[in-house]
């Protein structure tokens, strides 16, 4: 038998928003954050988590601000958000199977003996989801050893900050 290659998994979009959005909530106050450094601290390409941040933004879970004091920071309403509220930020609304979209149907749906096992499964996961709010997870990160990103001022030792904290996000991981 052949290893599993299954898909059933997150996109690698809503995995980076997860990231982003727990680090983020690490900072401190008004403290914000590059692009670069939140990327390094992230393990994510800054170009493809850039348009994750642009996503974000659009659904008002963090601010974005150019020039030299800009940067990324969280929103009260991203501190509340719930695990599924930042995925389906980026990737729209989660189902686990094509059966399970509203307005659309399935053929199969009135006979299928998974139906019913899906239905259940998507129950579940969207629970546990809705059930993980960013600002606990920030906290069980902080109380970890995970701390955010430098502030804007403290450019001159960004280097050697990011690379404590990208050690320190791999720890928690």
């Amino acid at each position: 038998m052949k290893a599993s290659t299954s898909q059933l998994q997150l996109t690698r979009s809503a995995d980076y928003a997860v990231r982003a959005m727990i680090h983020l909530a690490t900072l401190t106050g008004a403290e914000r954050t590059m692009l670069p450094a939140l990327a390094t601290a992230i393990e994510a390409p800054s170009c493809f988590l850039s348009k994750v941040l642009q996503a974000l933004s659009r659904a008002n879970l963090i601010s974005s601000r150019r020039g030299p004091i800009g940067g990324f920071a969280i929103l009260p309403q991203g501190l509340r958000a719930s695990i599924r509220e930042v995925i389906e930020a980026v990737d729209g609304p989660i189902h686990l199977n094509v059966c399970l979209r509203s307005g659309r149907s399935c053929d199969r749906k009135s006979w299928c003996p998974a139906h019913l096992v899906w239905m259940r499964a998507q129950a579940v996961m969207v629970e546990v989801l809705d059930a993980a709010i960013v600002a606990d997870l920030a906290a069980t990160a902080d109380a970890q050893g995970m701390r955010g990103l430098p502030r804007n001022s403290d450019r001159k030792s960004l280097d050697s900050n990011e690379q404590k904290s990208d050690q320190r996000f791999r720890a928690v991981r």
